[in-house]
């Protein structure tokens, strides 16, 4: 029995070890989405809406480990990224469009990681001029300098931080009851800015670059199919601890800045908010989640960036290749690094507009994004018998027409004046 029972007790630290080897690009992928423009969006729902968006974020739990798992699969399955498959699928026009749109939608989500930068740095007296040259130079010198492995490290330390934002929560002592009420029944408002809101809560929350990002990093990885279930795991540890975080952020603004009737432009001006009601440790933690989000966010979009464009375009790319064998990649990246930090010490530039109608871009370009996956899942020629369920099909379906239909209600509503 001992010997049945050492034996077994193997087998499973075998198994820890190995997810811990596999563990990154779910988490990662995931929680890099509750970035500047995703912390401001969730701080102005609760500022403005209180709990009225909060049964949002059930649904968007599913819905992210079901749109993160179908990349996560295709990386691991085919062994290329999605750029890679869609030009080899669909041919150069289609791709060149789509890269095209990207680049623009990732570019505002770039300056609005900057934004962050400059709004936190300046909570804590240090001017942009100062803090947004530094932090992007440290994060040029940690991506290009780095291996992988490193990296990928230093991003999973970023991750951890996130916890600041539920002892914010904690510390300002919700009322279990009404958030449960406001979790598991919906509510919908009649109007054009909070059904906008909506469109932007689901695309700060499933991005288009994340898809784009995570099976990128797990081709680089060199995941095995055989070992997959563990790599899905990791990908439903990053889907649940996104919706957790963001979920607590629209509680903290909830209650101690909804019912004041204070009304916020930015995650800087909730963190300021905070410290008077919820006391200085939370406003201070929610700063902190501030800046953190921004540095590891303006660490990973840029280099999602590259590796989508570069992808889509057959050229090398990687953060374990040198400049040599990627220079395209090198030089995209490094480009979107200064072009970003540099719009933002323009005097005039609107940190808030940045924010907020970046997450409102994601969620109009998500449904394109959706169909392009969904028609390469589905080829069995790329997927084998690894392609997607009926059940996997129909909850992509559903979100996609869900954005359209909202994006539409948006517009309408804005039209007749709601």
């Amino acid at each position: 029995m001992r010997l049945r029972g050492s034996a077994g007790a193997r087998r499973l630290w075998r198994r820890i070890a190995l997810f811990m080897a596999i563990l990154g690009p779910g988490v990662i992928t995931a929680n890099v989405d509750n970035d500047a423009g995703g912390i401001t969006t969730y701080s102005q729902a609760g500022a403005r809406y209180g709990f009225a968006t909060l049964w949002l974020f059930i649904p968007l739990a599913l819905a992210v480990i079901v749109v993160q798992e179908m990349a996560n699969r295709m990386g691991v399955v085919s062994g290329k990224g999605l750029s890679d498959l869609i030009r080899e699928r669909f041919g150069v026009k289609w791709t060149f469009y789509l890269m095209l749109g990207l680049l623009v939608t990732n570019f505002g989500n770039i300056l609005a990681e900057f934004a962050g930068i400059a709004a936190a740095g300046e909570i804590f007296g240090v001017p942009r001029l100062i803090s947004v040259p530094l932090a992007a130079l440290f994060v040029w010198f940690i991506v290009v300098r780095a291996t992988y492995r490193t990296v990928e490290k230093v991003f999973l330390v970023a991750v951890i931080f996130y916890v600041s934002y539920i002892l914010a929560g904690v510390l300002s002592r919700p009322a279990g009851g009404e958030v449960l009420q406001a979790l598991t029944v919906p509510r919908f408002i009649p109007e054009s800015h909070y059904v906008i809101m909506l469109v932007a809560l689901i695309g700060t929350t499933i991005a288009p670059w994340m898809q784009f990002y995570q099976q990128a990093a797990v081709v680089e990885k060199n995941v095995r199919v055989d070992d997959y279930a563990l790599s899905r795991l990791d990908t439903i540890l990053g889907g649940v601890s996104v919706s957790v975080v963001a979920a607590f952020i629209v509680i903290v603004c909830a209650i101690n800045l909804h019912g004041r009737g204070v009304q916020i432009e930015s995650a800087g001006d909730a963190a300021r908010a905070l410290a008077p009601v919820a006391g200085r440790y939370a406003g201070g933690l929610f700063a902190f989640g501030l800046l953190n989000a921004s540095m590891f966010a303006a660490s990973i979009l840029p280099l999602s960036t590259a590796y989508t464009i570069c992808e889509g375009f057959g050229w090398e790319s990687g953060v374990d290749k040198d400049f040599a064998a990627a220079p395209q990649f090198y030089v995209l990246f490094t480009a979107l690094m200064a072009t970003g930090a540099g719009l933002i010490l323009l005097p005039g530039i609107s940190l808030i507009a940045v924010m907020y109608w970046s997450q409102v871009l994601n969620g109009f370009a998500l449904p394109i994004v959706l169909v392009f996956m969904l028609m390469l899942i589905n080829d069995r020629g790329i997927m084998g018998r690894h392609a997607n369920s009926m059940w996997m099909n129909v909850v992509t379906i559903v979100l996609a027409a869900a954005l359209s239909a909202l994006g539409l209600a948006a517009a309408g509503l804005a039209v007749f004046g709601r």
